[in-house]
């Protein structure tokens, strides 16, 4: 048996299991049929809160996961209990995905019912596919069915999770239509039990990233079965770095290193993170912006293996210069001219920030880690 503390990753349902299992013992509110929670419990569980729940002769503490607009969160969750599916979309980086898995956790209790939407996806992969040992010895039959998301959702009434689903061709994403508009999956090789009815409970949350390349636009058709809600990224420096140095230091306590990072350290990050994404510095100046997406998620990453290369390199002290080595690696994602933008940036607002604070003119010294040939 594998142990959970050797897993790189578990899923939210494992991860938060005893929130779950104390919002669950304490939920009073109605229910929707098929649902783990109530909508206010699935709303507790991803926004957090401050009561406390008993649980097993302890106190729980419910979390916050999602940081950004609760409206945009009770509206997600009115949409699943509609007969809309749900559609996230944003900028690359914007918690799409994990606002995603957070929901279908809080609502279905797993969150692992996932298609993975790409150029080569097809039906098989989304309704079911056969053995094909099984179907030339037994034919058509149950037994050699293999289900797929979309019909293992329908039989056990739980959230069906559609990452990327613009990356599908169109022809592959309108297969969804009658699925969202009968609620129902034809089996026509079968010859008994031919159709699959969705249990209540069954949906299917989508995200959609705005700016990658390659994507293919929705028919108006498939479109009419979503409600759209656009996350947006985190606008308040606060609030980022909060949500920065949580998450950074959670990815080191995985793998049992120091986890305190200086929160003065990590303003620089965040702080530079918000003036090339919105194109504007907090005194108000106009700079360039990057092509490159400058999200939360990148943030997190940059802490992250600057905290690493600290630890194994640098006797665990985290210093201005291992920032910019990793911001490296961020702004060059897309296109070669962007590290030039990034370069202008240090010449320009980080040199002047650095003539009154001392972080700022190590930061700003450290900018030769930027040159590349």
């Amino acid at each position: 048996m594998v142990s959970a503390t050797n897993i790189i990753r578990q899923p939210y349902e494992s991860l938060y299991k005893d929130e779950l299992e104390a919002l669950k013992v304490n939920d009073k509110d109605l229910k929707p049929e098929g649902w783990l929670l109530s909508p206010k419990s699935v709303r507790k569980f991803i926004l957090g809160s401050s009561d406390e729940l008993k649980y097993k002769n302890k106190k729980i503490q419910v979390s916050q996961k999602f940081y950004g607009d609760s409206g945009l969160i009770d509206r997600c969750i009115v949409t699943l209990m509609s007969n809309r599916a749900l559609m996230l979309v944003g900028d690359p980086g914007t918690a799409k995905s994990m606002l995603s898995e957070l929901l279908a956790a809080a609502i279905s209790g797993q969150s692992s019912n996932t298609i993975q939407g790409t150029a080569g996806t097809t039906e098989d992969q989304i309704y079911y596919s056969w053995n094909y040992a099984l179907l030339i010895a037994e034919g058509p039959s149950e037994n050699a069915l293999i289900p797929a998301p979309i019909y293992l959702g329908m039989k056990q009434g739980h959230l069906v999770r559609f990452e990327e689903i613009t990356r599908c061709a169109p022809e592959i994403q309108d297969a969804l239509i009658g699925a969202l508009s009968e609620s129902q999956l034809k089996i026509p090789e079968l010859k008994h039990q031919d159709t699959i009815f969705a249990k209540r409970g069954f949906n299917i949350i989508a995200t959609a990233n705005l700016r990658d390349r390659g994507v293919n636009e929705m028919s108006s058709a498939l479109k009419r079965r979503f409600n759209f809600e656009t996350v947006m990224p985190i606008s308040d420096t606060q609030v980022e770095l909060e949500l920065v140095q949580k998450q950074a230091q959670q990815l080191l306590v995985d793998i049992n290193l120091p986890s305190e990072l200086d929160q003065d350290i990590l303003n620089l990050l965040v702080t530079t993170f918000q003036d090339l994404r919105f194109g504007k510095t907090e005194e108000g100046h106009a700079i360039d912006r990057p092509s490159t997406v400058m999200s939360t998620a990148e943030a997190v990453s940059v802490a992250y293996s600057a905290a690493l290369e600290a630890n194994y390199f640098n006797n665990g002290v985290l210093k201005p210069g291992g920032l910019v080595k990793q911001l490296l690696g961020t702004a060059i994602k897309d296109n070669k001219d962007d590290i030039k933008k990034v370069q202008q940036y240090f010449e320009i607002v980080v040199k002047q920030r650095g003539k009154k604070s001392k972080l700022w003119k190590d930061f700003y010294n450290s900018r030769k880690y930027l040159d590349i040939q």
